[in-house]
């Protein structure tokens, strides 16, 4: 899209402007970007390039913060030491799982007792909107136990991250990268009107994502584009740069910015940020909002991007195309498209939603009250939810009338919830189209089981074209394309809905709270360290270009089970390899019989293909391993990776991972990260085992560059190079001993 280019070579700011040249050394100009001065401010124990960083606060939600105070408890826990607000907003819906849920929410007010922390009760706000109102700060860090912890609009680095990293912070411990690449992501121009966050964010995920043109790195926003957003233009923008995969993301910040700690009752938390006079960056992106157009993302990533105007144009031919993907992914349901394209030619839509940290907030929805005041969204199959971010913005948006302009058009409002974001509740019909203006879009994020023939399909749009497709009872529209009126509405944040309902006990530690476990919350189970050798079979080989977290153990109502380690790792990979759990069973069977000193008839005759098998059984652990090309696009959620350990997983192969987060959960579970040489050939299936001698000491002595062996189900022998780069000292000895839970307990007198 000709909005956003991307400049692959560095860059300086000078006084503002662009420049490829400046009378000063790249090395020194790094230092005055905004990025620079935040890490080293939050870098306590390391080095100018290898950061050991402490956060300011922590935020999870209820699908992550218990299995993480289980496993800070089980490493010696006694309070927290910094604030960590709980959030109820994923497991929010009690009807799967009878109990379960609210045993959650019921564990985690009395874990914020015991151990002092922030707990936000169900439908009061979702993750991300509270940690805006009431823990960002300018110059700030916030980890997160989610994916789209994004603070950069409000001057503060959010880092989003499995929950073993929130584990090391809750322990005292840190944080550790290499000091990523800053990318410029320079902004000029006005968005005109019906241009919304969304509209941007695709544009940027559309230009970035496929190229990995951002990842790992931060995105430093500046340029005269900034002061023409309202801040929760900016916010929208912000959460998105998840989907890009870089690290972090940070703003400048100026009087819009102000403002809004003033609003929410904080003016001591603003302070300027800016780059210095001459700063340098590792590469730009320049966005033009005079040129953005209205956006839309198809099945079944957020990179998918179209303008609305380009894909009306072409409509049969790119539904045409994803319905070819939905076919290769999914072989027990058919995905029918091209049936949405009228005669006319325009394409309808069966649902609308806006929701969540990226849609619910209070400029977007009302906006879009706006475009649909005495309007209606028909009485056809198409219908409206609109999720209001937070209880405050919900009151607000009640005081002037939006709330009443939506339910009088035929939307429906809902509570602050997560749920449409990652496929529990508002599941659209077999063969649906919902358009959301949520984050993601991957399969099955809006609910279908394609396993067992239900298959429908999310395309992100902006609340803005959300509304303008309502007005027109679910004809696809580009709120630029419709005339209406708007003037926005001040917004007034009333915290006392927080003080009656919200628990703040940061500082309020009280050992003496007993923590009130439902059945269904069950401690991990007892992990082993690495032995000598390590013998893997492959349970799952997936050869899509990425695999998702969501392939990996999926969204929606799994959610139910996430304290349940046993049952939740039933879910691993259900969606994507079917067999994967009973396989990875019968391994984990096998390696308990050789830790009892049996050796199965399967396990010798491996063993046999590369030594002597009964010296080999006495120190080769077996488990099961799975190949993807590129795994771990998506969510930061550490199940990903701790249910395969669970199930006896010891390994993932592949090219390389798609977000640090997910190669870090894969570490901190003692599972090896391994990657393949570049160019290597990978022809091995399911069935087929790696040998590895000498793991453990290759791991120890910080070897690379790692020779193995692959005996195939047929018996041939193979000689294959595995690669296990960058690995810290800490994360060295986290694998030796099996996973993280056991790094601490090794270290609990230290």
């Amino acid at each position: 899209m000709k909005a956003v280019k991307l400049y692959s070579e560095g860059m300086y700011l000078v006084n503002g402007i662009p420049s490829q040249t400046a009378n000063i050394s790249p090395e020194e100009a790094r230092k005055n970007t905004i990025a620079y001065s935040i890490l080293q401010a939050h870098n306590k124990k390391g080095t100018e390039k290898e950061l050991k960083i402490s956060f300011d606060a922590l935020v999870s939600h209820d699908i992550t913060y218990v299995g993480i105070i289980q496993t800070a408890r089980a490493s010696g826990l006694e309070e927290f030491p910094i604030p960590y607000a709980m959030t109820n907003c994923h497991n929010s819906l009690c009807a799967v799982g009878g109990t379960i849920n609210e045993d959650d929410h019921v564990f985690g007010l009395s874990a914020a007792k015991k151990y002092g922390g922030i707990y936000v009760p169900a439908n009061q706000s979702v993750i991300h909107s509270y940690a805006r109102e009431e823990l960002a700060g300018c110059g700030k860090m916030i980890l997160g136990s989610d994916s789209h912890t994004r603070y950069g609009a409000l001057g503060t680095m959010g880092v989003g991250e499995g929950g073993p990293e929130l584990v090391k912070q809750l322990l005292k411990n840190t944080y550790d990268i290499n000091f990523p690449e800053v990318v410029m992501v320079y902004l000029k121009g006005t968005p005109r009107r019906g241009i919304g966050p969304h509209d941007v964010a695709i544009a940027l995920v559309g230009a970035t994502f496929g190229n990995g043109f951002v990842k790992n790195k931060v995105l430093e926003f500046v340029g005269p584009g900034v002061k023409a957003l309202p801040i929760d233009f900016r916010n929208g923008i912000d959460v998105m740069t998840t989907e890009t995969t870089c690290l972090s993301s940070i703003w400048v910040t100026d009087e819009v910015t102000k403002k809004h700690y003033e609003v929410h009752g904080r003016p001591e938390d603003y302070r300027k940020l800016a780059p210095g006079d001459v700063a340098y960056y590792d590469s730009m992106i320049e966005i033009d909002l005079d040129e953005m157009e209205s956006m839309i993302a198809l099945p079944f990533h957020p990179s998918n991007a179209y303008t609305i105007h380009e894909f009306l144009a072409n409509a049969k031919e790119i539904l045409a195309s994803v319905e070819k993907e939905a076919g290769e992914k999914f072989k027990k349901a058919t995905f029918k498209l091209c049936d949405k394209v009228q005669p006319d030619g325009s394409v309808m839509a069966d649902q609308g939603i806006i929701a969540g940290c990226a849609g619910g907030m209070f400029d977007s929805i009302d906006e879009a009250a706006a475009i649909l005041r005495d309007g209606s969204c028909g009485n056809g199959y198409f219908s409206l939810s609109v999720y209001p971010t937070s209880v405050p913005v919900s009151l607000e948006l009640t005081k002037i009338g939006a709330t009443a302009d939506l339910l009088s058009a035929g939307a429906v409002i809902k509570p602050s919830f997560c749920g449409p974001c990652f496929g529990a509740g508002e599941v659209p019909a077999n063969n649906g189209l919902s358009l959301r203006h949520t984050t993601r879009n991957f399969p099955n994020r809006e609910g279908s089981k394609p396993g067992e023939g239900q298959i429908s399909g999310v395309a992100l749009m902006d609340a803005r074209s959300i509304a303008a497709t309502a007005l027109n009872g679910g004809k696809i529209t580009a709120a630029t394309d419709i005339d209406y009126d708007y003037t926005p509405h001040e917004y007034h944040f009333d915290k006392s809905v927080y003080e009656k309902r919200l628990y703040y006990g940061y500082g309020k530690a009280d050992p003496s709270v007993e923590l009130i476990m439902g059945p269904n919350i069950t401690d991990w189970p007892a992990q082993y360290e690495l032995s000598d050798n390590l013998l893997v079979e492959l349970a799952a080989v997936l050869r899509d270009p990425v695999t998702t977290t969501d392939e990996l153990i999926p969204s929606g109502e799994t959610s139910s089970y996430r304290s349940n380690p046993l049952r939740l790792s039933e879910f691993a990979l259900s969606r994507r390899a079917p067999d994967y759990v009973g396989l990875s069973k019968a391994v984990a069977a096998q390696e308990k019989e050789r830790r009892d000193g049996v050796l199965s008839e399967h396990l010798r005759a491996v063993l046999s293909a590369v030594g002597d098998p009964d010296e080999l059984m006495k120190n080769t652990q077996f488990g099961s391993c799975v190949f993807a090309n590129k795994p771990g696009d998506g969510s930061a959620r550490e199940q990903a990776a701790s249910c395969q350990k669970v199930l006896g997983g010891f390994a993932n192969i592949c090219y390389e991972y798609a977000t640090k987060r997910y190669r870090s959960n894969c570490i901190n579970w003692g599972i090896l990260p391994f990657t393949l040489p570049e160019g290597a050939d990978f022809p091995y299936e399911i069935g087929d085992c790696v040998f590895v001698e000498g793991i453990r000491d290759a791991i120890a002595n910080g070897q690379e560059t790692i020779p193995a062996k692959v005996v195939k189900a047929d018996g041939e022998v193979c000689d294959i190079t595995l690669n296990v780069k960058g690995l810290t000292e800490d994360e060295k000895e986290i694998i030796l001993r099996g996973c993280l839970m056991n790094y601490y307990a090794a270290h609990k007198n230290d």
